[in-house]
């Protein structure tokens, strides 16, 4: 892609007057947004009825913030947390957080309180803006915190109710700390990923240049929880940087995610692997109940558009199928982005084929997140896209296929762990490169195809090494078992060899009403079907049936170490 026809060739304009730096930081992206387009809507939410503000509004908001945290004593550098529930107000505090010129520490606001208390302390937070319900308890006892302020009406001061005098605030700089990212399971020693501005800006651009256009007129639905890396740039920041209109989301339940879409007319959607598959069920299961005849003639019609959009560029399935996403809320969705884990194929296939232009991702909080995109004009199904500009992927000590650890260096990677100086320099190779700690290989066109987590991978009798993510995949759109996990079980100690078991919660509402015989009878016939797809090596050869969910993430995604 030439330079004339980079998403963040505009910069050039803006270069020396807003910024002075290679990227701007985040609060110059967001001053050069409003120039652009002040009058666009910035951040909406449906309490029911739609409540909006729009960019101007916004940053009149966010400098009012930042000049009450440097009345409360906040300076260049120092950490100032943010939890709850996805909302304007947070993405309020946020950014006057960075306009104070100090660093935000997103929390998870499923966290237990213990856990919180913990992450506070290790990231050294000053301040806390935190959610109306957790406020009580955070509002007194705590005296390493200079104040605690409610995000929400109710509780303490309101949010858009802060501002102080007139202050010459120290601005961040590029290479200054934007935020300190805590990764998945923090009751040991918290991992702290530290993000520069410069991190974030430039994964935000340049995750622009390879799989299609961001556009002022967008509508993006942060419905993900927006502590995540992977909401918080492919939502919040990609939204700031080019006008379009955040709408945040308050529940993780399909029905009222639904009546989101068709009432913001969301325009891009993000989301994980297990919402992108109960959508797609259901939507399969409203043509399934028009009969075999039109389930057969619509699945023919299905392969049909999905090999002209593959094959011609040209995507009739918007037009074949207007009732069929308009019955399911999804006539508006121009582009539908999946992360936070692996997608089966089957399921990005059958997005393409219904017309929707369907992007996979990949990355890592340590990436900022984004890595990879499959380009909606070049997209490969088994895929988890193309590298994005640059970045520099290379595949370590790769096997007779090719598999290896993705490594990667780049504007994108993390400066480290916070206070973890072994732990920072054994996540990155001698010559500095960053280990993902993902198995994969890169083809011809540097498309990247993940085959697991190297400590996941199952060493069987035979040798061979398995990839459970690959195994989970193919169970993607059976809508008998709401959660499947494969892992290895010891066949032989001395030789450390692994048979492999699967470890399967069926779906409460499926069987409401079944007993366990029936239960166990179709889920054994799930995995013999499965079976039989596999490679021989890869076979489950033990299933276990549970009667409780496995503990999952904010992201969905299954805690392995929890099980």
């Amino acid at each position: 892609m030439s330079a004339a026809f980079t998403p963040w060739a505009f910069l050039d304009e803006f270069r020396g007057k807003a910024f002075t730096g290679q990227w701007p930081t985040l609060p110059e992206m967001f001053r050069i947004t409003v120039t652009r387009y002040g009058e666009r809507p910035c951040l909406t939410i449906y309490e029911p009825d739609r409540i909006s503000l729009n960019y101007r509004e916004s940053l009149k908001i966010v400098e009012a913030i930042a000049r009450w945290l440097h009345s409360k004593g906040i300076r260049k550098g120092d950490a100032v947390a943010v939890t709850g529930k996805n909302s304007p107000e947070w993405a309020a505090a946020w950014l006057g957080i960075l306009f104070a010129g100090a660093m935000v520490v997103p929390i998870d606001y499923q966290l237990k309180d213990e856990e919180t208390d913990l992450l506070l302390k290790t990231a050294k937070v000053k301040l806390l803006f935190v959610d109306e319900e957790k406020y009580p308890r955070y509002a007194v006892g705590h005296s390493e915190l200079k104040e605690v302020i409610s995000l929400r009406k109710g509780v303490g001061t309101y949010i858009y109710d802060l501002d102080g005098p007139e202050a010459e605030i120290e601005a961040a700089k590029e290479d200054d700390l934007a935020a300190i990212l805590f990764t998945s399971g923090t009751m040991g020693v918290p991992k702290g990923v530290m993000l520069t501005h410069q991190n974030l800006v430039s994964d935000c651009y340049l995750a622009q240049g390879t799989p299609f256009p961001v556009l002022h007129t967008d509508v993006f639905y942060a419905l993900l929880p927006i502590h995540h890396a992977y909401t918080m740039l492919a939502v919040l920041i990609e939204s700031l940087s080019t006008g379009a209109e955040v709408v945040f989301g308050k529940r993780m339940v399909t029905k009222a995610i639904l009546k989101d879409l068709k009432e913001a007319k969301i325009t891009m959607l993000l989301a994980v692997p297990m919402l992108f598959n109960k959508v797609l069920a259901g939507v399969l299961r409203g043509i399934k109940a028009k009969g075999p005849i039109v389930y057969g003639l619509i699945s023919c019609l299905m392969a049909l558009s999905g090999f002209i959009k593959k094959v011609f560029k040209v995507n009739p399935g918007k037009k074949m199928f207007h009732s069929v996403l308009d019955a399911a809320s999804l006539t508006t969705l121009r582009v539908c982005i999946c992360g936070g884990g692996p997608l089966a194929p089957s399921v990005f296939k059958k997005y393409n084929q219904l017309g929707l232009d369907f992007v996979q991702g990949y990355g890592l909080t340590e990436t900022s997140p984004i890595i990879n995109l499959n380009p909606v004009d070049h997209y490969k199904e088994t895929s988890v896209g193309k590298v994005i500009p640059q970045v520099d992927m290379k595949i370590l000590d790769p096997d007779e296929r090719g598999v290896g650890e993705v490594i990667l260096k780049g504007p994108v990677v993390m400066k480290g762990y916070f206070e973890m100086p072994e732990e920072t320099a054994a996540a990155f190779t001698a010559d500095g490169y960053l280990k993902t700690g993902d198995l994969g290989y890169l083809d011809s066109e540097n498309y990247l195809y993940l085959t697991g987590r190297a400590k996941n991978m199952i060493v069987t009798e035979g040798g061979k090494n398995v990839y459970p993510e690959e195994i989970e995949n193919e169970f993607q759109l059976f809508e008998e078992i709401e959660q499947i996990l494969i892992r290895g079980f010891v066949l032989d100690k001395k030789m450390k060899t692994e048979g492999i078991e699967a470890l399967v919660y069926p779906s409460p509402d499926f069987f409401k009403g079944k007993d366990a015989a029936v239960i166990k009878t179709r889920i054994n016939a799930i995995i013999s079907e499965v079976n039989q797809r596999l490679l021989p090596y890869q076979r489950i050869e033990k299933t276990t049936i549970l009667d409780k969910e496995m503990e999952m993430t904010t992201t969905k995604k299954i805690k392995r170490d929890a099980v």
